[in-house]
């Protein structure tokens, strides 16, 4: 990818390297005899979706706008998962739904019938909450305590109500298979009695097999054992592993300040609006050409997002030389959750939206203007 051609600021997907991603998915998928969809609230730029449906027949939507978009744009009826359903959308979301997944009894209770009214078969399942999680991060940990997100244990009735085909849960957050395995343990013991009597599991998402070092071999066998042992469906969902390493967000310096000895390069993009994930994870987003801070680094330079907030800003890194107004800030890995969670906060101008194609052409896909900000607001 020739960064110079590229205008700033821009989100950019590098096409061959998603289909690396999802040749290796479909590899996994077809070992371990189990089906893996595309997680919208993860990679949802519908302009990639032709290369996505080459490896991967369905998705997961969390709303009746994603499943329309699963409808319309990947071709296929969703896997549906909400935390609440809305009594007016309804119908219409079971239009677009292969599978629905209900958040608590409640609303198993309150929709099941609607499902049977479909034109379509609708298999219907229960979140449950294995009450386990490795992920640090409270924000991103559906099983701490007092989550809202799936039924626990002590919470499920002995029987499994009649109309339940599937049990889901969702607890990991760019994990290994190791960090599944616990789970898969967790689930056993406080839900194994249910599993010999559904149709399918899904194990939701968090399965980053697309970062170096995974252990596809392990996740493969970890699989094909749980799959055999309760001869069920196995459905995973992956976010982040679709898109993981896929992509850039080019922006560029558009000043220099510098108060109390700490520079500041202010940006074109900004941190809370364009990657908020930095900010609420957080983490440090990777840049090309610079490197963490260390005794003997000079040219240090604290980046500055483009909005008001005081705290849009990312401490300084090392770019090993004095930065000048206009130059290019290249941040890597920006094109899993980034794009589906930004904003106009401020009135900021969205970045454009672009591939670059295998055939090593710039593709610019979206460019967004004052209607699109306007639209979003009355």
């Amino acid at each position: 990818m020739d960064y110079s051609k590229i205008p700033s600021p821009a989100f950019v997907l590098n096409e061959k390297l998603l289909r690396q991603n999802l040749e290796l998915i479909h590899r996994v998928q077809k070992e371990a005899d189990i089906e893996i969809i595309l997680a919208f609230k993860g990679f949802a730029m519908w302009s990639a979706f032709p290369l996505v449906r080459e490896y991967l027949n369905g998705a997961t939507a969390s709303s009746l706008n994603e499943a329309r978009l699963c409808f319309e744009e990947m071709k296929t009826r969703a896997h549906v998962y909400s935390p609440v359903y809305f009594e007016e959308e309804f119908e219409e979301l079971a239009s677009y739904a292969s599978h629905i997944v209900f958040n608590s009894l409640n609303q198993f209770q309150k929709f099941y019938g609607e499902t049977k009214k479909a034109d379509h078969p609708i298999s219907c399942g229960i979140r449950v909450n294995p009450e386990y999680s490795d992920v640090e991060t409270d924000l991103y940990n559906p099983s701490a305590a007092g989550s809202r997100l799936g039924v626990g244990s002590d919470e499920f009735p002995k029987k499994l109500p009649e109309g339940v085909e599937g049990i889901h849960f969702h607890v990991l957050c760019e994990s290994d298979s190791y960090s599944l395995e616990k789970v898969l343990q967790n689930l056993e013991a406080k839900f194994g009695k249910y599993l010999h009597q559904v149709k399918w599991v899904n194990m939701g998402g968090g399965h980053l097999m697309t970062r170096k070092g995974y252990n596809h071999q392990h996740l493969i066998q970890l699989l094909q054992n749980f799959k055999n042992k309760y001869n069920v469906k196995v459905i995973l969902e992956p976010g982040s592993a679709i898109a993981w390493d896929t992509g850039v967000l080019v922006s560029k310096v558009m000043d220099i300040v510098q108060h109390k000895g700490i520079k500041t390069a202010i940006l074109d993009v900004s941190f809370t609006a364009h990657m908020p994930d930095t900010l609420e994870m957080p983490y440090r987003p990777r840049i090309a050409g610079a490197k963490e801070p260390d005794k003997n680094s000079r040219y240090l330079y604290r980046l500055g997002g483009v909005s008001c907030l005081a705290g849009d800003f990312m401490e300084a890194y090392d770019f090993g030389h004095e930065l000048q107004i206009g130059e290019q800030i290249v941040f890597l890995d920006m094109i899993h959750y980034t794009m589906v969670k930004t904003t106009m906060f401020n009135g900021v101008n969205h970045p454009a939206i672009a591939i670059w194609t295998e055939n090593d052409e710039l593709r610019i896909v979206r460019q967004f203007q004052y209607e699109d900000f306007k639209a979003r607001l009355s």
